[in-house]
């Protein structure tokens, strides 16, 4: 499992350090792509595998499911690290990320989060207040903390 957060900067190649704890779990071969709310996702193999399984099952006549697919595969690109335990960022996801110095890099359950540190910071203020309301919201599904 991931988790955790850790301050990072990008360089002006593009290559980011991820803490050895999450390279260990990823693998040497893993897959980068567009994240939700301005961050990119990053998988392991198996993890990847079990979203794409799980996408391939959405319904292309809707068209939610449609876009969501292209959205999320046509960012993806297959990432191995270099010999200092770095990842070179593809310059596109560098750009939908706003990665351009420092970073926030998290650990997310079963997958890596890679965040511009100030989106980040702005993220979790606006999103501590209403951290006690989705809690209770979550319970109603059946989760509880």
């Amino acid at each position: 499992m991931f988790m955790g957060e850790y301050q990072h900067s990008i360089d002006e190649k593009g290559r980011i350090i991820i803490p050895a704890r999450f390279r260990e779990l990823l693998g040497s071969s893993f897959v980068i792509t567009r994240g939700l709310d301005s961050c990119l996702f990053v998988y392991p193999m198996s993890e990847w595998g079990m979203m794409e399984h799980k996408l391939k099952s959405l319904s292309l006549m809707k068209s939610e499911a449609r876009a969501f697919s292209r959205f999320f595969f046509s960012g993806a690109t297959e990432c191995q690290w270099d010999k200092q335990g770095r990842v070179n960022v593809p310059a596109v996801l560098r750009q939908y990320a706003k990665l351009d110095k420092d970073c926030a890099v998290l650990g997310v359950s079963n997958r890596v989060e890679i965040w511009n540190k100030e989106l980040w910071e702005r993220y979790c203020e606006e999103s501590e207040g209403s951290f006690n309301e989705i809690a209770e919201k979550l319970v109603d599904f059946n989760f509880d903390l």
